[in-house]
């Protein structure tokens, strides 16, 4: 039997360390080949950013740090900038990552607000995916081809209280609150029932741009946006990305829209019942591209005959289709995305695109070390 001594509990004030923050993190962890595709990406952007920060005054917190650490929070599911700095603060991961060394300062949240719309401005998050998707190794693993389109309900940050008569007034200057609650505070119980309520009469108070929808018969009405995404076959990356308000005709619609900015002709298109619409399918094949739409037979005649559904690749289309939802449920569950923390369409799309693009990073080294 070996004896072994208790070792001592020291509790030390201060610390000084030899080792370098990029020993701290083991050869193989996961991030280090996200961060390799991270810096390549960004490198490519340095042009863009230049652009929109001024060539005199005070240095601002480089841009690329700010992106790593919203690619941080998509990783990991931080519930905010807040808390995010908070990790930044005390985890060598994180600062590793980010590229602040072990004894650096770390910036205020509100560093993210006052530098957003600068970031928003230039449409970086688009350029960040096209960036990532556009890097040689990557773009051989992407069809030219072969795509899916989707879309998907994102709750948007306001409640359905908020949700009142155009015509009434704020309870308070600057507080969005609507008519005065009649009592209990300023999270008063509200009765909806027997109240007749749409777009074209009511607003949210807290995020005009939100839409009341509902997704299908049976569901629930909420304040949301529809999020677009376009994913190629071969893998199931996305290619490129949309947010609109939330309305019957906006999936067909920005479909087309997407169609056009990544499929060329001869290219197949999957998509669910929803798109089996004649509109739609007359617009993918005005493009040149043929629409391989699930047929919605139960409510009405399909857009889609034997001429499309007879042909082998029809079927896998409807295999491959599925795997979009993958894309979805990382950006709503670990991505944080369900009900977005952001008001304002243009700030809850930027950051949906972004989130796209952390999704891509978390698969593209693997599926690199799966093919070779």
């Amino acid at each position: 039997m070996v004896t072994i001594m208790r070792g001592e509990d020291r509790k030390s004030a201060g610390m000084f360390s030899y080792v370098r923050l990029e020993e701290r993190v083991p050869a193989d962890h996961p991030l280090r080949p996200i961060r390799a595709l991270v810096d390549a990406a960004l490198g490519d952007l340095s042009p863009a950013f230049e652009k929109l920060y001024s060539d005199v005054g005070r240095p601002s917190i480089p841009p690329e740090r700010l992106l790593r650490a919203l690619l941080l929070q998509a990783f990991y599911t931080v519930r905010s900038e807040r808390q995010l700095m908070e990790q930044l603060d005390y985890n060598l991961l994180f600062r590793w990552f980010v590229g602040l060394e072990m004894d650096e300062a770390v910036w205020h949240p509100t560093a993210f607000t006052t530098n957003r719309d600068r970031l928003l401005d230039g449409d970086i998050a688009r350029k960040v995916l096209a960036a990532i998707i556009n890097r040689s190794e990557v773009k051989r693993l992407l069809s030219s081809e072969h795509f899916t389109v989707d879309g998907t309900l994102i709750e948007a940050w306001a409640s359905l209280k908020s949700f009142v008569p155009k015509s009434l007034p704020p309870a308070r200057p600057g507080d969005g609150g609507g008519a005065p609650p009649a009592g209990g505070g300023r999270n008063a119980e509200r009765d909806f029932h027997g109240e007749k309520r749409s777009n074209a009469t009511h607003a949210s108070t807290t995020d005009p741009e939100a839409k009341l929808f509902r997704k299908g018969a049976g569901k629930e009405a909420k304040l949301c946006f529809l999020g677009h995404l376009t994913t190629e076959n071969r893998h199931g990356l996305i290619v490129e990305t949309g947010l609109t308000e939330a309305t019957g005709t906006a999936e067909p619609e920005t479909a087309l829209a997407m169609i056009d900015a990544t499929a060329k002709t001869g290219a197949t298109v999957g998509a669910d019942k929803l798109y089996d619409q004649a509109g739609f399918v007359a617009g993918a094949r005005a493009r040149g591209v043929t629409p391989h739409v699930a047929q919605n037979t139960k409510s009405r005649r399909s857009a889609i005959d034997r001429r499309t559904t007879r042909h082998p690749g029809y079927a896998i289309s409807q295999i491959k289709r599925k795997r979009i939802e993958e894309c979805f449920g990382w950006i709503k569950t670990v991505g944080g995305l369900r009900k977005t923390r952001h008001r304002g369409r243009a700030l809850v799309a930027w950051f949906f695109t972004l989130t796209a693009a952390a999704y891509n990073l978390i698969r593209i080294p693997r599926i690199l070390a799966a093919t070779g």
